[in-house]
């Protein structure tokens, strides 16, 4: 599937290594190498862990194909209404590969 459809538009991103990156998709290619723009780092904690949940700021951000596990678009509406610093969740592993 292509994600030419998906070009300025904001998508969210899970890495080989489980991280969450959230952001405006600006460039991709046929080896789903990504470019985002005013790309956000959601690091969900788990409940028994004291520190909140946070956003980390990144801006512009390149991804390799080869880490990208998931991507897809992002409901802007509801993603507005929810406070990430209050979420809390099991870690998501990472991707094996076989």
């Amino acid at each position: 599937m292509s994600l030419q459809p998906y070009i300025n538009k904001k998508v969210l991103v899970i890495t080989a290594d489980g991280r969450t990156l959230t952001g405006t998709l600006l460039s991709c290619d046929q080896l789903t190498n990504l470019v985002l723009g005013q790309t956000i780092e959601r690091v969900i904690r788990p409940h028994d862990d004291p520190e909140p949940s946070a956003e980390v700021g990144h801006g512009l951000y390149l991804i390799r194909g080869e880490n990208v596990a998931i991507c897809g678009l992002v409901d802007e509406e509801l993603d507005a209404q929810i406070e990430w610093t209050q979420v809390r969740g099991s870690v998501v592993g990472g991707v094996k590969h076989v």
